[in-house]
């Protein structure tokens, strides 16, 4: 249909193996059943059924699902681009502020009725997504709508059960999101769990621990997915830089290392990557 928009509700499984990971567009996550605590940024917070997780999908995020639990939730990837002429014509561009500016929020209902309203909206949606007999602009059109109208009730209900940062967080929370913190502050240093425990006064087996239970991956995994996210982020705006000089600035120890880290998580070369997205820049241009 258009790759500026994916809808999906009520996916079922769990993926406590899975990376953390960026995109460029803006995400709004539903989470319906099962156990869950998700990773953004260096934020935590213990989702419970009928949460709403809003992100601008360019912060680190990952879910931390404990292995053979239930995991179902429902998402929406949209690129402000997809959205933004539509709220423009009805002054509503503000309903994109939680994107750009806060970046990612939670918001929990305490009304059942809006829950199931909510529940309701991304199921309409995703019917008008992957409906084969609607003509293709047609389709686009309707889904804009909903869209629209679904960011409007977001922002009504955003306003009372909107939260940034969730208060009195037991230790082992406080303390992951301080690691995290920390490895998003200093990245391109070179990191060792012993010199981030003693940075924290903290001890390096209670680091790992207690990392690895929060987040549900190692503190060396998360620095290389926090330094693979400033690669992107480097190849993409400082398109003068060598490669050589990309690696070093975001901490890798060779740029022989960087070539083969980049090449398996990603599925290209560096190089191909900028080229892919400097061309995406030329044909939005254009």
């Amino acid at each position: 249909m258009t790759d500026n928009v994916m809808i999906n509700y009520r996916i079922e499984g769990q993926f406590s193996n899975i990376r953390a990971h960026s995109h460029q567009e803006y995400e709004i996550f539903l989470f319906h059943k099962g156990v869950c605590r998700y990773l953004i940024h260096n934020q935590i917070y213990d989702l419970q059924p009928g949460d709403i997780l809003l992100m601008d999908g360019l912060a680190l995020h990952k879910p931390n699902v404990p292995d053979g639990s239930e995991y179902i939730r429902s998402h929406i990837h949209f690129s402000p681009e997809f959205i933004e002429p539509l709220l423009d014509s009805i002054n509503a561009s503000s309903l994109l502020h939680v994107f750009r500016s806060i970046h990612h929020c939670l918001i929990r209902p305490t009304n059942e009725e809006h829950s199931r309203s909510i529940e309701a909206q991304f199921k309409s949606m995703r019917a008008i997504y992957v409906d084969q007999q609607l003509p293709p602009e047609e389709k686009i059109w309707e889904i804009k709508t909903m869209l629209s109208q679904l960011l409007i009730f977001m922002n009504r209900l955003g306003k009372v059960s909107s939260q940034k940062q969730v208060n009195h967080k037991h230790d082992k929370a406080y303390h992951a999101e301080t690691i995290a913190s920390y490895i998003q502050t200093y990245f391109y240093k070179k990191l060792t769990i012993q010199k981030i425990a003693d940075e924290l006064s903290l001890s390096k087996s209670y680091v790992s621990h207690v990392f690895k239970e929060m987040t549900g991956y190692t503190v060396m995994e998360y620095v290389m997915a926090t330094r693979l996210q400033q690669v992107k982020f480097l190849l993409e705006v400082e398109e003068d830089k060598t490669l050589e000089q990309v690696a070093n600035e975001c901490g890798f120890e060779s740029v022989s290392h960087f070539s083969r880290f980049f090449k398996s998580h990603v599925g290209m070369t560096a190089r191909s990557y900028r080229q892919e997205r400097l061309e995406i820049y030329i044909r939005s241009d254009e």
